[in-house]
């Protein structure tokens, strides 16, 4: 784990939770039971509209944060000052002193496709600690796991044509900004405007002009030449500042060397084939064409329909929001409880809309010919189905005892990994306009289990989540 990476997961991150999570804390204390073994599973309930998967991401941002995760003492003296603290006793605040995570996490590997009531991350451990990082684990999880699958769906609708991420300034905040940057590169665009990502990450940055660049100097022939004087054979020209068409002109007959143009408004699909026509005529082949502006995973398909003649895409609030798919609804649910000395024994919910599985999990996910076919969702202690098929599990532990098991990959080859997982699903899951489930079948034994503990539990009702 990289000082870099500590910039996004700092020491001071122990307070970065709801407030239930510490009060819980103090009861289990005082209760006693605080040294309990607890296991929750990290999932969805549902995929998002217009999401036939989703791609983990975020492990690396979690184990940073559960191994460095302390409370220090002005963290423990603000939560003392707090009213509804005010009779709890000293022991838990020492206690919270010396606190470490010591427990073991399980996950999915980043660049992993999942699919509703599939655990994207499991952590084992002493009750308290279990608990008390429910919230940042959901949190940092959620936002790259969105990004990260929202970028793949838009380097799909590009169809190969590289997706540049250009949505700092519309991120959710600065620090959210440079985690979707790395999510984005992750889920395969081609690198990110934002240049401390670049710094602390390895994305490759790209950048061009503003339009302010050219209001500045008021004349683009003038604004082209300065820059073109600092950058050379790495100019990439703002061609819609005024009229478009004159600024496709001044950029064909520019008598320096042009790597690219960037067009930013109007009909994108129109303008680009005239800025190819007119930069072929100038003998200007080479000039790449970049566009942006509002990009939405239509607008790429489109391109693709109408044979433009783009070589890359800028896209910023669409990606780095997800808009049309902002949440997944992670939840943080307990599975299973092990009391010193005792078998674990499984949690569950069946509250309205609020169901859960019980047990800790296992997912096998099923192979035919290189192609992922179906998951077969299974209690931690069961053997993957015999058959025809090849199984493959997908959880495997990354955390013992608070120790990192193995290091963790560079995000280059998360990346690599995520293509090639997405490439394996079948094509109609992998298409971003289709509505294709892809089968998640349960094992007997762990839906019979399901069936005898809500049989116990029929007509009980848990409020909240």
């Amino acid at each position: 784990m990289t000082n870099d990476l500590l910039y996004l997961t700092s020491e001071n991150h122990a307070l970065c939770t709801d407030l239930y999570e510490l009060t819980m804390a103090a009861a289990y204390f005082e209760a006693g039971v605080h040294e309990t073994r607890a296991s929750f599973e990290l999932f969805t309930r549902q995929l998002p509209v217009h999401r036939n998967y989703l791609l983990a991401a975020g492990l690396e941002q979690a184990v940073a944060y559960l191994q460095n995760l302390r409370f220090s003492a002005e963290d423990i003296d603000f939560v003392r000052s707090l009213p509804i603290f005010r009779k709890c006793c000293s022991a838990f605040f020492e206690y919270l002193r010396e606190f470490r995570f010591t427990g073991d996490v399980w996950a999915l590997a980043e660049g992993t496709p999942f699919f509703a009531n599939e655990p994207v991350l499991q952590v084992e451990a002493p009750v308290i600690e279990a608990q008390l990082v429910e919230t940042y684990l959901i949190n940092i999880i959620n936002v790259q796991s969105m990004v990260a699958t929202k970028a793949a769906r838009l380097t799909a609708c590009a169809g190969g044509r590289p997706v540049v991420d250009f949505g700092s300034r519309r991120a959710h905040g600065p620090q959210t900004a440079v985690l979707a940057a790395r999510a984005a590169y992750l889920g395969g665009c081609a690198g990110t405007s934002n240049v401390l990502a670049g710094r602390l990450l390895g994305i490759p940055v790209f950048g061009t002009m503003a339009h302010s660049f050219v209001q500045f100097f008021g004349d683009e022939d003038q604004a082209f030449e300065c820059f073109a004087r600092v950058f050379r054979e790495n100019t990439t020209l703002l061609v819609d500042t005024y009229d478009i068409a004159e600024g496709i002109r001044r950029a064909a007959r520019f008598p320096h060397p042009v790597s690219g143009i960037r067009i930013d408004s109007g009909n994108l699909i129109q303008w680009a084939k005239e800025a190819r026509r007119i930069l072929d005529a100038a003998g200007k082949k080479e000039v790449h064409i970049l566009t942006s502006g509002s990009l939405h995973e239509e607008d790429l398909l489109q391109f693709a329909e109408a044979d433009a003649p783009v070589d890359s895409f800028g896209v910023g609030t669409e990606l780095v929001v997800s808009s049309d798919a902002p949440g997944c609804d992670l939840v943080y649910k307990l599975v299973e409880v092990q009391p010193p000395g005792s078998v674990a024994e499984p949690r569950f919910k069946s509250s309205p809309g609020k169901e859960m599985l019980p047990h800790r999990k296992q997912i096998y996910r099923l192979y035919r010919e290189g192609t992922a076919c179906k998951d077969w969702l299974a209690r931690w202690d069961e053997s993957p189905p015999l058959g025809e098929h090849q199984a493959r599990p997908l959880l495997e532990r990354v955390l013992q005892n608070g120790e990192l098991q193995y290091p963790l990959p560079a995000l280059g080859e998360i990346r690599r990994f995520a293509a090639e997982n997405v490439t394996s699903l079948p094509p109609e899951v992998q298409d971003p306009r289709g509505s294709a489930s892809y089968p998640v079948e349960m094992s007997p034994r762990l839906d019979e289990a399901r069936r005898r503990l809500n049989q116990q539990h029929v007509g009980t009702f848990e409020p909240g989540s």
